[in-house]
């Protein structure tokens, strides 16, 4: 049995991929709607409208009730993971963390607060460039399964296997955790980008100076140079900073056409979690010492602090230097 913290439409898909082979999967959702939906209509019609659910999966409000599987993977929100992760119970578990972010307040990743909340647990972390309707539908997927205890990545690797879902395992929890979170603040600046009709030229040149970022901010945090470079940062980074159906691209897409950020977040029932990544990632790299200037140029758009012109004017006005 297999439990799922989070009914949105990324927890409902992985909901769908552990359920794929009949396996009990129980969810937890907070929506009322989103329980009924799926209990008796097996559909999720509030976040993943048009795919058709296992009937293994069974979904309550009860977090006790889900918190009795094991695993458990904690698809919630960066934000919230420590105060969903507190009213769990304190027996030796396995969870499997698949929000993408950096506390604010704390600056820790996801791995240190799941550490903190859950002390026996086992944690391992999954990333990579993942659409949920995609993963739901059964399309070819890869990701990136970390935990620093091989023997029990390898048991987790295993049991979530599917032939369209396949797991590469490491041992970097930091590097995928990094490039989960890092690529949400680039996707809203490629987004940008699209939402000025900036062109092709300008996103790969985006793309490729965001990865550089990426790159100094997680050698800085003990990420190591290849888990960057593979399916949780270079790979994720392509896949949300060239498509709308990236919550962050679509919000950066807004920036770019004027939008006011506060009119398009309080117009979203899902989160854009490259929103409340950028102001903690600007803080965690001035902390480390770390030249971000696309993500400080995305807090300046985020706060209201500059128009989306004055940002691109600003990067390209940058000192010439060599390419590093």
């Amino acid at each position: 049995m297999i439990g799922i913290l989070g009914g949105g439409a990324w927890g409902t898909a992985l909901a769908q991929v552990a359920a794929r082979d009949g396996r009990e999967v129980r969810l937890w959702a907070r929506e009322p709607e989103v329980v009924a939906s799926i209990n008796e209509d097996h559909e999720n019609r509030l976040f993943l409208p048009g795919i058709a659910l296992s009937p293994s999966i069974r979904v309550s409000d009860d977090l006790g009730w889900v918190a009795e599987a094991d695993p458990l993977l904690v698809v919630t929100p960066s934000q919230h993971m420590r105060s969903v992760l507190d009213q769990l119970d304190t027996r030796a578990r396995h969870l499997i963390l698949c929000a993408k972010g950096i506390e604010a307040g704390s600056m820790r990743l996801m791995h240190e607060v799941a550490h903190e909340a859950c002390p026996a647990a086992t944690l391992s972390v999954l990333s990579g460039p993942t659409f949920a309707h995609e993963v739901a539908k059964g399309l070819p997927t890869a990701i990136t399964l970390a935990c620093t205890d091989a023997d029990a990545g390898g048991k987790v690797a295993a049991l979530i296997a599917r032939p369209s879902f396949r797991p590469y395992l490491a041992t970097d929890v930091v590097g995928a955790e990094i490039g989960g979170a890092v690529k949400n603040v680039l996707a809203i600046a490629c987004g940008v980008v699209e939402g000025r009709g900036l062109g092709q030229n300008a996103r790969a040149a985006l793309i490729s100076r965001g990865f550089a970022e990426m790159t100094r901010f997680g050698l800085a945090r003990g990420a190591r140079a290849e888990t960057l470079a593979g399916l949780s940062g270079l790979g994720d980074l392509v896949l949300t900073c060239s498509s709308t159906s990236s919550r962050n691209f679509s919000l950066g897409v807004g920036l770019g056409q004027g939008r006011a950020a506060a009119d398009l977040l309080a117009d979203r029932r899902t989160v854009a979690e490259g929103a409340f990544t950028a102001p903690v990632l600007r803080e965690a790299a001035a902390a480390a010492e770390v030249d971000m200037p696309i993500t400080q140029a995305v807090c300046a758009l985020l706060a209201g602090e500059a128009t989306a012109d004055q940002v691109v004017e600003a990067l390209l006005a940058r000192p010439i230097r060599a390419e590093r």
